[in-house]
């Protein structure tokens, strides 16, 4: 089974209120040796992310000429600039993901939105962990004895319900090969396809010797 984001994800969550002012959020961030939190209401729901950058925003561009200012037509920038709580510094609306999804979803969802990190929220929005990228990439550390079984025994007999023996699995450092002869080429890219999805699996290198296409034979009608 895929692990999910409840898998991988910390609970353990530094997060700081609407209120929470410039110079203690900037003093949380080297102290805590993070580079974001998420900024949480009273009833503990995510409302929005403040990192190094938006905290650097501030820093960077705070005491430019107006002509700069008047430039800056996107308005969460000037909000950052005049900003001095984390309310008015945040990025919002945060992006967030759910316990129970699988952890190639929160993978996907970074990657997607250039994020480091994603606050993981229950059902009511309220915040119960978070998960990184460094979390995310901790599912390639499953040993390649536990992957070669996974794709054996759990994907070629459990799903396929193929003989094993007809086939040879290895796997190096999450480099999976396939080798064999599948009853047909239907049954064989799709072993190949899905092993591509089995935790773990860095490639596949697909080795399988097809069978010969069936010859075409029209169908009389008479």
């Amino acid at each position: 089974m895929s692990s999910t984001v409840k898998d991988v994800m910390t609970t353990h969550v530094i997060a700081v209120r609407p209120r929470a002012g410039y110079k203690e959020m900037a003093v949380m961030l080297r102290d805590q040796r993070i580079s974001a939190f998420p900024v949480i209401d009273d009833d503990n729901k995510v409302i929005g992310v403040v990192s190094e950058t938006d905290l650097l925003a501030k820093e960077a561009l705070e005491g430019t000429v107006p002509a700069t200012l008047r430039s800056l037509t996107r308005q969460h920038v000037r909000s950052q600039v005049n900003g001095v709580t984390a309310a008015e510094l945040m990025t919002k609306p945060a992006v967030t993901i759910g316990p129970d999804k699988p952890v190639t979803d929160a993978a996907r969802l970074m990657f997607n939105m250039r994020v480091k990190r994603l606050p993981v929220t229950n059902d009511d929005g309220k915040l119960i962990g978070i998960v990184t990228r460094s979390d995310v990439l901790s599912v390639y550390s499953r040993p390649d004895a536990q992957i070669q079984q996974a794709i054996a025994q759990d994907l070629i007999l459990g799903t396929f319900l193929c003989d094993p023996a007809k086939f040879t699995v290895t796997v190096k450092d999450g480099v999976v090969t396939i080798e064999g002869t599948p009853e047909n080429a239907t049954v064989g890219r799709d072993i190949v396809n899905d092993a591509r999805h089995v935790e773990g699996v860095v490639a596949v290198r697909d080795r399988l010797s097809y069978p010969p296409p069936e010859p075409y034979r029209p169908v009389s009608l008479f």
